[in-house]
């Protein structure tokens, strides 16, 4: 089964790739290994805004993790020509969760991206990754996550 017909079968379409807010570009090809920069969690088409542990659950979060991994392979089937089974593995990914001091949770938001990657690229979709609680992020967003493949 292609990479396409998994995602059809959990009823994803993928978005059309965002342009940078900055200056920066959406992602770095160095031999086989793709850089994609960090993508903020949206919710119907803008910045999905709010801080863990103050006005959004871990639930919520999750969800937003979830949103921004389908933002994420948006850009990365721009990277790879438009197809995405040329992606090797997904190597690390890199999440940044807008919480309160209190919050410790941040591993169970990230899961809402992660769970997703595995259940689209199954092996390929296992990765190591870093989840890390911040006091604010671009926009008010309440998760930016960056992911770093390997293609073939």
């Amino acid at each position: 089964m292609t990479i396409e017909n998994t995602l059809k079968s959990l009823g994803i379409t993928l978005p059309a790739v965002a342009t940078p807010a900055a200056a920066y570009v959406m992602f770095v090809q160095s031999g086989h290994t793709l850089y994609v920069s960090g993508h903020i969690a949206k919710k119907d088409g803008k910045p999905w805004v709010g801080q863990l542990g103050r006005d959004m659950t871990t639930e919520q979060g999750r969800a937003a993790a979830r949103a921004v991994a389908i933002d994420l392979m948006a850009t990365l089937k721009a990277a790879c020509g438009g197809d995405l089974d040329r992606v090797r593995r997904i190597v690390k990914l890199v999440s940044l969760v807008n919480s309160t001091s209190d919050f410790t949770e941040h591993h169970l938001v990230t899961n809402g991206c992660s769970e997703l990657l595995g259940e689209v690229f199954g092996e390929a979709g296992k990765h190591a990754r870093s989840a890390f609680g911040v006091a604010q992020l671009p926009l008010g967003s309440c998760v930016e996550i960056e992911m770093i493949a390997e293609l073939y």
